[in-house]
Parts: C-alpha cells; sequence; structure tokens
C-alpha cells in the first residue's frame, strides 16, 4: 500500500462514518442531535490526526503505515460503538 492510497482510504472510511451520522440526523429528527454533534467532531478529529501521522511517518515506513491502518480500523470501530449506542437509545 502506498501513501496516496491510504490517504484516499482515510478519507472513505472516515467520510463513510460521517455520512452515516448525518443520514441518522436526517431520518431522526426528534432524536438528540447533540450527541451525533460529538461523534462527527470526533471523527473530523480522528481524520485530521490520522492524516497528520500519514504525512510524518517514523522509524520504518511499511510497520508504521501497517499500524496505523490498524489503529484507524480500531477507533472507526469505536466511533460506530458510540453511534450504534445513541441510535439505540
Amino acid at each position: 500500500m502506498n501513501l496516496r492510497v491510504f490517504k484516499k482510504d482515510i478519507e472513505y472510511f472516515v467520510g463513510e462514518f460521517i455520512d452515516d451520522c448525518a443520514l441518522f440526523v436526517a431520518l431522526n429528527p426528534s432524536k438528540d442531535s447533540d450527541e451525533i454533534a460529538t461523534i462527527i467532531d470526533e471523527a473530523v478529529d480522528l481524520y485530521n490526526e490520522l492524516k497528520q501521522k500519514a504525512n510524518h511517518p517514523e522509524g520504518n515506513k511499511r510497520a508504521f503505515y501497517s499500524n496505523l491502518t490498524k489503529e484507524m480500523f480500531e477507533k472507526i470501530d469505536a466511533l460506530c460503538e458510540k453511534l450504534s449506542a445513541v441510535v439505540s437509545k
């Protein structure tokens, strides 16, 4: 995997998550959207953090990007769990 593909993956996965949040708010206007806004803010922060880390690799690049990919999926999963908790209320 090269850097260009990894950056596109960051944009795709975080963007899709934010789209899911926005879709939930649009389909459920009676639900509290403040919690969703907080989750979206966390996703934007994750996006910025991952882009910053991707632009400044440390040590062995292959291992660095492998670990960064793993970190991205773990953090997106955590955000999905937060969204699921809000949706199930």
